[in-house]
């Protein structure tokens, strides 16, 4: 039996099984969301995006071809590697911590796809927030893109299998002191399995309270990829534009 006890991000995103469960995302909405939202903040053509968490680089990759020079940087080595095989003078992937200042200036820093919220200590979820406004210019947007937590909780189901590949992955949700918690376990090649997706259920007021500490100030908020108005109830997604 296989247990991964270190914090759960730098395992499971680093695990090819990963890729495999996720696999199928939908890769037409994500690039419908891409043209909307540069659209809508006005990056100017050939402007500098950083992905932040940006897995093996979809979203980049995409954001490129559209005319942006693009750093996408991951936690994840392995999504890291497989990313630089798209890589050119205008399209560059670097492992980095998102905690962290990446120590350059950009238009927009983007993290997508719900790639906040991982963290066991306030102070990293802060410190991303400070992070990112730190690698904006002067006119430059931050735009997370967070699931709506409040409507996950209330459409949560309880337990599925999912079959990929021939993998059968049994996922277990439940809520527990602030966190959306997924326990996935599943047998390879005669080798149990077990994996566990932790994330903060952020409200937008919990969102709102980290973005006053962090002295950046929301501009707008939005609650599905076509950018239509966030409804509290009724959104799949919490998508947050700030500077």
């Amino acid at each position: 039996m296989t247990e991964h006890t270190q914090k759960w991000y730098a395992s499971w995103f680093d695990s090819p099984f990963y890729h495999t469960l996720y696999k199928d995302r939908d890769y037409n909405e994500a690039e419908t969301f891409m043209y909307n939202l540069t659209n809508y903040l006005n990056i100017p053509e050939g402007g500098d995006i950083l992905d932040l968490a940006c897995g093996k680089g979809r979203h980049s990759i995409y954001l490129n071809s559209i005319g942006y020079d693009v750093t996408g940087v991951d936690l994840s080595e392995n999504s890291i590697a497989y990313a630089k095989q798209f890589e050119n003078d205008t399209l560059h992937f670097e492992v980095h911590d998102m905690c962290k200042p990446y120590n350059k200036q950009f238009d927009a820093v983007f993290n997508l796809f719900t790639s906040f919220g991982y963290f066991d200590e306030d102070i990293d979820n802060l410190n991303t927030i400070k992070a990112i406004h730190s690698d904006l210019n002067e006119s430059g947007f931050g735009v997370i893109d967070f699931m709506n937590s409040e409507f996950v909780i209330d459409h949560l189901v309880a337990e599925d299998t999912k079959t990929v590949n021939g993998i059968d992955f049994l996922q277990k949700r439940r809520v527990e002191n602030g966190y959306i918690i997924k326990d996935i376990s599943f047998t390879f090649e005669d080798e149990y399995y077990e994996f566990q997706e932790r994330v903060r259920a952020f409200t937008l007021a919990d969102f709102e309270a980290l973005f006053e500490q962090a002295g950046v100030y929301l501009l707008d908020v939005f609650g599905d990829y076509k950018l239509n108005k966030f409804h509290r109830k009724s959104s799949e997604r919490l998508i947050l534009i700030f500077k």
